[in-house]
């Protein structure tokens, strides 16, 4: 009967070393894991925080680039009545010049008659305002030139803030990604944590268990040698 007792003492003390053992084994998995996603989720916040601030420095561009635009805008309008202001200019020059054409062939017509002085004058005029027209036309053609400008200009902006409004989508859409992993991988670690607390309450309870098997272990074996001490004694004892 001790012998089987011990016998089966020493079974359970082997059972209880072996599945400490194994609770061991996946308790180190389990951090070793957990070290692992820890790196990792602190890479991803590194990454995320690089992506917010690039996402912010095209927010910035787009602002800066709309706020070009406007002012573009403002110097394309202000051009845009310049040139109006020159072309009315123009005309008005151009029917001065054909009324005083007709005036003059009207002077030449009294020139004939006597009215040279007064047709001298009226080409002196003319003379003029053609000047002031070649002027009116130069005028014009450097307002043409600057409205194509900045209309070019315009459209450089309005490309570049379309780029910009496009990486900035591309950067938000990859910062939504990087924080649904790192929420997964939060949750990773705190299902991994939990599982290394589970498995921590069974090595205390394997550990519990195996010093209670070595008390059992030791008591059988006290048990044992009581039982061997009498059997000795019985088998000298006088017949």
């Amino acid at each position: 009967n001790a012998d089987r007792q011990r016998r089966a003492a020493e079974q359970e003390l082997s059972d209880a070393i072996e599945q400490l053992s194994d609770s061991t084994l996946q308790n180190q998995a389990l951090q070793s894991s957990k070290r692992k996603l820890d790196s990792e989720m602190q890479t991803m916040h590194a990454d995320l925080e690089e992506m917010l601030t690039e996402s912010k420095m095209a927010e910035e561009r787009a602002k800066k680039a709309m706020i070009d635009a406007a002012r573009l805008a403002d110097e394309l309008r202000l051009e845009q009545e310049n040139a109006q202001h020159c072309e009315k200019s123009r005309k008005a020059l151009d029917n001065q010049v054909k009324e005083m054409q007709v005036k003059l062939d009207e002077a030449e017509q009294v020139a004939m008659k006597g009215g040279k002085k007064v047709t001298s004058r009226l080409e002196q005029k003319i003379k003029d305002l053609e000047s002031q027209l070649d002027n009116e036309q130069r005028r014009l053609v450097d307002a043409q030139k600057a409205q194509r400008r900045t209309e070019r200009r315009i459209k450089e902006l309005t490309f570049s803030q379309e780029e910009d409004h496009k990486n900035h989508e591309r950067m938000q859409e990859l910062v939504d990604k990087l924080q649904n992993k790192v929420k997964s991988y939060k949750k990773q670690i705190e299902e991994a944590e939990e599982i290394a607390a589970l498995n921590l309450a069974k090595f205390r309870k394997v550990q519990a268990d195996l010093e209670q098997a070595e008390e059992r272990a030791d008591i059988n074996e006290q048990v044992l040698a009581k039982y061997k001490a009498k059997g000795r004694g019985a088998s000298v004892a006088p017949m």
